[in-house]
């Protein structure tokens, strides 16, 4: 019988290295590794854009599946924009997604903040928040909130 492929995300190491497994299991359709990235927490908390929020380890694993019952996703992180702290690490980034669609790939663009927490286990990802993003989101600097709510 062949071994699952399985590979945790880096106990200690850093929030930027929990974040690359994150991203790699995104890529790679890897249920174990997305899973091992999160915090054995009760309250973590993923909203994927357009979608309701979901929270405890069930429920965003069992959207991840159904997700990845569609295929891996071609994402590429940009813009990483950082706040660190001794145990808790915040990072805003953009994504961008290869979308094939029937006249041919597209991009799609997604803005995401990913929370960390130091645990015992090493750094992982206590809230995902995604929001639909554009190709203006790549391009543009810190130039301040466009909308204020």
């Amino acid at each position: 019988m062949p071994k699952a492929k399985f590979q945790a995300a880096t106990v200690g190491g850093s929030a930027d290295e929990t974040e690359a497994a994150f991203y790699e299991a995104l890529q790679t359709a890897d249920i174990g590794l997305l899973m091992s990235c999160w915090a054995d927490e009760d309250d973590i908390v993923c909203v994927h854009p357009g979608g309701p929020r979901l929270v405890g380890a069930g429920a965003i694993r069992a959207a991840f599946e159904m997700l990845f019952a569609q295929g891996a996703l071609a994402v590429r992180i940009e813009r990483v924009q950082r706040v660190d702290a001794l145990a808790s690490a915040v990072h805003s980034v953009i994504e961008r997604i290869e979308v094939l669609t029937a006249s041919g790939p597209r991009e799609a663009w997604v803005v995401a903040t990913n929370v960390y927490h130091k645990t015992a286990q090493g750094w992982r990802l206590v809230a995902h928040h995604a929001s639909p993003g554009s190709p203006h989101e790549a391009l543009v600097g810190s130039e301040g909130p466009a909308v204020l709510h």
